[in-house]
């Protein structure tokens, strides 16, 4: 197994994509898809796990968040969303399975209901489905527009993720939320994602996928897993079973105790889900 090193990715309109590589090389990569106002930090503890399982795993931060390019054009449709992570797989090359959180899972169901990736052998969406619940949408662009004006300390960000969020407890140690944030001129620290993302004329923001999406998947033939946080307020058992109404062998991994940061409140759960899912339809020993 190899450590991880940071890679740059050029993908369309001459923006340039950042991201951890490692673990096997020769294996069929796990490609760690973060989800909207998130970075690759996310996936922290799924990344050196995977890598532990005999894969290769890429860690992308997404184009607008983390150390990624922001387009100039605020472009964040799953199109464009999709075309990125298409041109960081580059040519044929081996198996891929695409893991996607939340606006990482659509862009992920985007690539595979295309079928312009033939090396995309499974994919999990992680807390989404293209159908998700309003109320929990919109809880979540709330948070996302709330404090424009940045904050003063990181641990005012930290009690603003807090009330967001008030069944994780928060922890005592605020200072790992520093790599979500940017000191600009003004002395102030910014969350580090463009606001276009939901605000912009490209946003990408439901209900606008949901129908496009079911209408595509039945196109998408291989093996599907969506882990779901029993806390969450995003997928219900009606978006569960819309979506398993247009794919019918759709896997469904159930975390208890976990909201829609499924990863961040039990990652041991869902590393076990996820890892047992490619066991049977991608093992690490499959070339």
């Amino acid at each position: 197994m190899t450590g991880f090193i940071v890679r740059t990715f050029a993908v369309p309109g001459g923006l340039t994509l950042s991201g951890d590589v490692g673990g096997v090389e020769g294996a069929p990569t796990v490609v760690l898809m973060h989800g909207g106002g998130q970075t690759r930090r996310s996936w922290h503890g799924a990344s050196r796990e995977f890598a532990r399982a005999g894969y290769r795993v890429i860690n992308l931060d997404a184009r607008g968040h983390g150390d990624s390019d922001w387009p100039t054009d605020g472009r964040y449709s799953l199109e464009a969303l999709a075309a990125d992570v298409r041109a960081v797989l580059g040519p044929p090359g081996g198996p891929v399975a695409l893991v996607g959180a939340s606006m990482g899972g659509v862009t992920a169901l985007q690539i595979a209901a295309a079928g312009h990736s033939p090396d995309v052998a499974a994919i999990i969406m992680v807390d989404i489905v293209p159908r998700v619940e309003q109320e929990g949408s919109d809880r979540i662009q709330a948070f996302m527009r709330a404090h424009p004006g940045g904050f003063a300390t990181v641990d005012e960000a930290a009690d603003a993720v807090a009330a967001y969020y008030p069944q994780r407890p928060r922890p005592k140690d605020s200072s790992g939320l520093q790599s979500n944030l940017r000191r600009r001129q003004d002395g102030r620290l910014y969350w580090h994602w463009d606001p276009r993302l939901i605000d912009g004329p490209h946003a990408l923001e439901p209900p606008d996928f949901s129908d496009p999406l079911l209408e595509a998947s039945p196109a998408v033939k291989i093996p599907v897993l969506v882990v779901r946080g029993l806390r969450s307020d995003v997928v219900s058992d009606a978006g569960i079973e819309e979506f398993r109404g247009v794919i019918p062998h759709l896997e469904v991994c159930n975390v208890a105790h976990a909201g829609h940061m499924v990863a961040g409140d039990r990652n041991d759960a869902f590393n076990a889900g996820a890892l047992e899912f490619l066991s049977r339809h991608l093992p690490a020993g499959r070339v």
